[in-house]
């Protein structure tokens, strides 16, 4: 859509809404198993305008990842509220960016520390599931500028993805997201067979 990609996008409310409603109202998605909207916190126009275009649809639900960190814990209670208050179901919230775990001893590391409880605190707090903490893993971000899955890269690298915290946490976060919705278990055992 864009000459260069580094370019920036600078486009005005009605400008963005035209084209979050061409996306969601115009383009034939086909057999689509799962429609995934990346956002980021807030309660924007935009925000406003995806549920709004999206309330004739079977939406399951929102899936909200945080930091531990209160300034992201700020913004994402508000995140909650604004789901709450416009009926979209929060099936739970993820934590990323959690403990940096040694490769060497496995001893767990806090580099973003959980001063007021994080992700699961808040969760408990909003009443809203807590769907699991991701740990900081540099594996994680070189598997995503590789733009591959985390086990594709672990494996390419003579790494074992059963024996990666990270993995792990990854696929409960999976069993707990698909477990919060019977929609999405249909869908993903159809799929599977």
């Amino acid at each position: 859509m864009l000459g260069n990609k580094e370019d920036a996008v600078i486009w005005r409310g009605p400008r963005k809404n035209g084209l979050i409603k061409q996306f969601l109202t115009d383009v034939y998605w086909g057999g689509l198993d799962y429609l995934i909207i990346d956002a980021p916190p807030g309660t924007s126009d935009e925000h406003l305008s995806i549920t709004g275009y999206l309330k004739s649809t079977p939406v399951d639900g929102a899936v909200v990842v945080t930091t531990p960190n209160e300034v992201s814990l700020l913004d994402v209670r508000k995140e909650i509220n604004f789901c709450k208050k416009v009926g979209l179901r929060v099936l739970g919230v993820v934590e990323n960016m959690g403990p940096f775990i040694c490769p060497c001893c496995k001893t767990p590391s806090h580099i973003f520390p959980a001063v007021t409880g994080g992700g699961e605190q808040m969760s408990r707090e909003m009443h809203v599931p807590f769907l699991g903490t991701i740990p900081l893993d540099p594996n994680m971000l070189r598997a995503c500028e590789g733009g591959m899955s985390l086990q594709s890269f672990l494996e390419k690298n003579g790494l074992n993805a059963k024996e990666s915290s990270t993995f792990g946490a990854l696929a409960q976060v999976v069993s707990n997201v698909m477990a919060s919705s019977p929609t999405l278990t249909e869908t993903f055992n159809a799929s599977t067979d």
